[in-house]
C-alpha cells in the first residue's frame, strides 16, 4: 500500500505510475469497462489515493492519452534531431514524416489501439471541448514539423504548395493514422496468404508522396 507522504517528487512519480497502469489496463480491457477501483487495484493503492490525484475517470483518461501522445512527440523530435532534417529537401522531409506513421505501427500498436478506444470514449461520454484543451494543444504540436516542410517547399519547390498547408496536413495525418490504426486493431481482414500489412502501408505512403511531390 502507498504511504501518505506528499513530497512533490514522490507525488509526480506516483502520478506517472497511475497513468501507466491506466494505459496498461485500458489497452487490455477497454476504457468503458474499467473502473477507477480497477485502476487503483492494478497500481497497488487505495481508491482514495487514486482520487487524491485524479478526481474523475474522464480526466484520468484524458491525461493518459495526453501523456502517451506526448511521449511519441518527444520520440519524434529526437528522431528528427538524429536524422539532421536541416539538410533535407521538403520532399525528403515529407517522406520522413510519413515514415513516422509506419514506425508508430511497428512499435506502438498498443497506443494505436488505445487511441481508437479513446476517440470512441470521448464521443460517447459527451466530454466538453474545454476539458480536452490540453490534449488538443499537445496534438497540435505535431503540425509544427509539417509547417517546416511546407515552408521549405516554398523555397526548394520539391513539394507542391498549390494545395493549402492545412489541407495537406489534415489529409496526410488522418489517412495515415486511420490506416495504421485499422491494422493495429484488427479491422483489416488478413487471409493466410496475405495481405502484407507493411507492404500495403508502404504503398499508401508512396501514393501520398506521388500526390504531393512536385518533382
Amino acid at each position: 500500500m502507498w504511504s501518505r507522504e506528499f513530497d512533490a517528487e514522490l507525488m509526480a512519480a506516483r502520478r506517472t505510475v497511475l497513468l501507466e497502469k491506466g494505459f496498461e489496463i485500458f489497452t487490455k480491457r477497454g476504457i468503458e469497462s474499467v473502473s477507477m477501483q480497477n485502476i487503483a487495484d492494478a497500481a497497488g493503492c487505495g481508491i482514495a489515493t487514486l482520487y487524491r490525484y485524479f478526481d474523475k475517470k474522464q480526466g484520468f483518461v484524458i491525461e493518459v492519452a495526453t501523456k502517451k501522445w506526448n511521449e511519441i512527440r518527444e520520440l519524434d523530435s529526437k528522431r528528427r534531431e538524429e536524422a539532421n532534417i536541416a539538410g533535407m529537401t521538403a520532399a525528403e522531409m515529407l517522406e520522413f514524416y510519413l515514415d513516422g506513421f509506419l514506425i508508430l505501427y511497428r512499435e506502438k500498436k498498443d497506443l494505436l489501439r488505445f487511441n481508437q478506444m479513446f476517440n470512441m470514449y470521448v464521443d460517447g461520454a459527451g466530454i466538453e471541448k474545454n476539458a480536452l484543451e490540453t490534449y488538443y494543444g499537445m496534438i497540435d504540436n505535431f503540425g509544427e514539423y509539417f509547417r517546416l516542410i511546407y515552408e521549405r517547399a516554398k523555397t526548394d519547390k520539391t513539394v507542391r504548395t498549390d494545395i493549402p498547408e492545412t489541407e495537406m496536413f489534415s489529409t496526410t495525418l488522418h489517412l495515415m493514422l486511420a490506416a495504421v490504426t485499422r491494422y493495429a486493431v484488427g479491422l483489416v481482414y488478413k487471409p493466410e496468404t496475405g495481405p502484407d500489412d507493411m507492404k500495403e502501408l508502404e504503398t499508401l505512403k508512396a501514393m501520398m508522396l506521388a500526390m504531393y511531390r512536385s518533382v
